[in-house]
């Protein structure tokens, strides 16, 4: 009697294997993605074609959408969703960023970070942010990034950054609300009375929200941290909260104000926040003013490794290959 065998996966099995484990090489760069994609109210499982939503509704059934995951910079999770480790995983194997959020992608609760990140710009980013003086180069570069460059006086302490700011910001508010006919404008935020806020406010926080999910996205994907901030300091977002207000004056603030006789000004935010980013092109512009924040004299016409290995850090040399026997390098 002929002994039983064991089958070797077919040619489809081994081809369906290689594509749902993509190389570095294949994925696209954080340049390159599509910004958010805000989601609630959906179950998110993956089948033999990829990752997709499913939608229940009385009037509908159950509708399934599927979803562009190796495109995706970040995706946003809020109320009433459930997603399966299957998908997750896909998620992380294609780079995307997912933020587990509140309504209406209002307030980040957590984040499941993809894993194909390296630690070259995380090391400069901890350079700078250890050295005090270094530091302080970099939050007067950003403000120089939002006010123009030459804006910013020479040798201007901190807090004479955060009163320039200040004082442009308010400027900034009553500007847009002479231009609205809102009258005066204040800014507040307040989860425990949300619903009490005026429509500027809460499209305001609701598309501040949205940023924060795509600047966090593009942190963790050039490998940075998102809680070394240079200007916010003590929270797990302060490097997203720094490089978030490089854009709101371009973009946030004034969509919001645009929306002050919204009946659902949060919504509407979301929308055509998204909308304006197809103009706006702003994932090539984090990671290109992140780069230039924390290196200045960095290449970045040089093209990005296909893939890093892990290397070891050495006293003198810096680091020397990993993956390789260092035996003989110790024996005597």
């Amino acid at each position: 009697m002929t002994p039983p065998t064991t089958r070797r996966p077919t040619a489809p099995a081994d081809a369906r294997r290689r594509l749902a484990a993509p190389t570095v090489a294949m994925l696209p760069r954080i340049a390159d993605s599509l910004s958010f994609l805000y989601l609630d109210i959906v179950r998110i499982h993956q089948d033999d074609t990829g990752v997709c939503a499913e939608i229940t509704s009385e009037r509908r059934g159950t509708e399934t959408v599927y979803l562009p995951t190796a495109a995706l910079a970040c995706v946003l999770l809020g109320p009433g969703t459930s997603i399966t480790s299957r998908a997750l995983a896909t998620f992380a194997r294609h780079g995307t960023t997912v933020l587990i959020t509140g309504s209406g992608g209002v307030r980040c609760y957590a984040a499941a970070l993809p894993d194909s990140l390296t630690t070259t710009w995380l090391e400069r980013q901890a350079r700078a942010w250890a050295d005090n003086d270094r530091r302080l180069t970099v939050a007067t570069a950003m403000y120089e990034k939002r006010f123009g460059a030459g804006t910013v006086p020479t040798g201007s302490s901190l807090a004479q950054l955060r009163g320039f700011e200040g004082q442009r910001v308010r400027a900034h508010y009553q500007l847009l609300a002479r231009q609205y006919k809102i009258g005066r404008f204040r800014r507040a935020y307040d989860p425990a009375s949300w619903d009490t806020q005026d429509p500027v406010n809460l499209a305001l926080s609701s598309a501040n929200t949205c940023l924060y999910g795509i600047v966090h996205a593009a942190i963790l994907a050039l490998g940075c941290s998102p809680a070394l901030g240079y200007v916010h300091n003590g929270n797990q977002q302060a490097f997203v909260y720094d490089i978030a207000d490089l854009y709101k004056a371009q973009l946030t603030i004034p969509l919001a104000f645009s929306l002050h006789a919204s009946t659902n000004p949060e919504a509407e935010a979301r929308r055509s926040f998204r909308d304006g980013l197809r103009l706006f092109k702003l994932l090539p512009r984090i990671a290109t003013d992140i780069q230039q924040l924390l290196d200045p004299d960095t290449d970045r016409d040089t093209p990005d490794p296909e893939e890093q290995l892990v290397d070891l850090w050495d006293p003198i040399t810096g680091t020397i290959p990993g993956g390789l026997n260092h035996a003989e390098d110790t024996t005597p």
